[in-house]
Formats: C-alpha cells, structure tokens, sequence
C-alpha cells in the first residue's frame, strides 16, 4: 500500500495535490511575512541575492516530490495513453501494447528534456562542449534557476527509473543487468556531481544521454507499428545520431577530465566544505572512472545497435536484439499486470 502510487495515477495525483493545497492554503491563511514551508517541495528553493540558487536540504523534498510525478506520468502514458493509442494504430498483442506505452512515455520524457537541456546549455560557458568551461571557474555552486530545476528534475527521473526496475513494473529484458548497472552509475554521478559542484559537467552529460533517446524511441514506436522501411532510415539517424552524442562528445568530456583537469583554479584544488571546493588532484580519477565505465556500458549496447543497423540494410529486418518475445502468453500477462 505504501508503493501504491508508484503504479496508481490517482493515488500519485493525491499525493502531488497534498503540497500543492498545503501551500496555497499557506499562502491566504498565514501571515503574509512568513515564508511558506510547503513551496520548496514543488519549487526549487535557496535563492541568492544574485538571482542564482544555491544547494538547500529542501532540495531532497523536491527531488522526492517528482519522483512522485513521474510515476504518475509514466502511468498516464503507458497505460491512459499509450495503450489506447496503440490499439488505436493497430499495434496487437498485449505485450506490445505495453511497450508501446513504454516507449511513448520515453518519446515524450527525453523530448523535453533534450529540448530543455539545450535551453540550458545555451545559457552556460560550456555552450556547445566548451569542455575548458567545466574547470576554469570551479567551484559552480551558485547555479541558474533554469540549471538547478533541470538538474534536479532529471535526478527526480532516474530515480524513479530504478524503481521501475526494483518494483519489476516493466518486463525484464535480456540486458537487464547492464541496465541495472547503468542506472547505479547514473545515480552516482547525479548525486556526486551535485554535491561537489561540478554541475556543468554534468548537464553535458545529460544531455549528450537525452538526445539518442529520443530517436531510440521514435524507432521503436515506428517498429510496433510494423512501419518498415520508415523504421529502418529512423535507425540509420538514430545510429548516426548515438555516434555522435554517446560517444564522440562523451569521449571529449573524458578527454576533458583527463587533459584539462588541471584548469581547476588553485584555489580551488581542495577539500573544503565550507568552501564549495571539492577538487583535490586525486578526485580526477574519482571523476574519471564511473564516467569511463558509463562510456563502457554505451559500446556494450553501441555493439547491439550497429548488429541492428548492419541486419536492417542487408535485410530489411531491424530487431531490437535486447527485447524478447513481446507476444508470449505469459509474458504479455504478466506485463499487463504490472500497469493495472
């Protein structure tokens, strides 16, 4: 009962509604100097004189409270949406009807938030991968409101990613255990970043992650729709496209780490609390390894994608090697309890 809304839209929806009411009840009823202590949960707090925000305790309710919201848009969209669309546009079998809604809730997610990851960047110095930026003026705790919601918001997303995966609410494909492994390392390096103001390297690599999923999804939505030969050019660009972001511009942040690392102020090149400095010369390898293991786990499944690609164009067949049978009796069953 305690996990219910992490699979029941209206039990979400009640609990996103609690500090929403609470807040506005707050704001006509309290006295009008004191602050409201329900606004942080859905509103990043912390503000500086400057405009900018810096890190707040109330950034763990925030974090908390989308959590909560994308649970209930995930249901919304697999299960309201996703499912009646896919029937809708002739997708059978149960088990592909859930994927469909799956993949539509992806679709939708990585849109935003490639197109609201650009939005920031475009705001910072390290606009389009000035990787010198990620050093020069460390520490960046004073962060821009757009930059802070971003970045919360996106942790608010994976962690609710894993608890897809703990919860078992989608069907357990055969890469499982490198998903499970990429959603530790991403955690990771969204709560170490954060804590350690490193922040700008970490939105580069937000969104050089966001972007390929959003043509993954577009694929897969387009291969439930048995829409061959329109499936297999959003392949190709799709390839093209993880080429570019997952690995080229990932290996140029890693070249960064590597290379420039030595571009941290001196000031800077400690550990200090106080102080917002967390860049002790040993923290390059700390910085360095879980990126370079994340950058492993993306060749693991680039090797998958490229087997895919190379099957389509000689084939014409273009199969998602990590899925397995989305029309088994069982399996189907069983994926549509999980959404019910």
């Amino acid at each position: 009962m305690l996990l219910r809304w992490t699979v029941d839209a209206v039990a979400a929806g009640k609990l996103l509604l609690l500090p929403l009411t609470s807040a506005a009840l707050w704001h006509f009823f309290a006295p009008h100097d004191a602050l409201n202590p329900f606004m942080p949960i859905f509103l990043i707090s912390n503000r500086l004189p400057d405009g900018k925000y810096a890190k707040s305790w109330f950034d763990l309710a925030f974090v908390a409270y989308y959590v909560v919201f994308f649970s209930w848009l995930r249901q919304l969209l697999v299960v309201s949406v996703g499912k009646r669309v896919a029937v809708h546009l002739g997708v059978r079998g149960k088990g592909k009807v859930v994927r469909f809604g799956e993949q539509t809730y992806a679709f939708v997610y990585y849109s935003a938030a490639s197109l609201w990851g650009l939005h920031v960047m475009r705001q910072l110095p390290t606009w389009w991968y000035n990787t010198s930026a990620f050093w020069t003026d460390y520490p960046h705790w004073a962060m821009l409101p757009h930059l802070k919601a971003y970045y919360l918001v996106q942790a608010a997303y994976w962690v609710q990613q894993v608890l897809v995966l703990l919860l078992r609410l989608e069907r357990p494909r055969k890469d499982h255990n490198e998903l499970v492994a990429h959603h530790c390392v991403t955690i990771w390096l969204i709560s170490w970043s954060y804590l350690m103001n490193v922040t700008l390297i970490g939105q580069a690599v937000y969104l050089s992650m966001d972007v390929p999923e959003v043509f993954f999804s577009f694929s897969k939505l387009l291969n439930y729709l048995s829409m061959d030969r329109a499936k297999i050019v959003s392949l190709a660009i799709f390839t093209y496209v993880w080429t570019y972001f997952r690995h080229y511009l990932n290996i140029l942040i890693l070249w960064s780490v590597y290379a420039e690392y030595n571009l941290v102020p001196p000031s800077a090149r400690h550990w200090s609390p106080s102080a917002g400095t967390y860049l002790p010369d040993w923290m390059q390898g700390f910085i360095f390894t879980p990126m370079a293991a994340l950058q492993l786990l993306n060749m693991f499944w680039y090797a998958l994608v490229l087997r895919i690609l190379v099957r389509a164009l000689l084939t014409a067949q273009a199969t998602d090697e990590r899925s397995d049978d989305e029309d088994e009796g069982e399996g189907d069953d069983e994926g549509e309890d999980r959404e019910n």
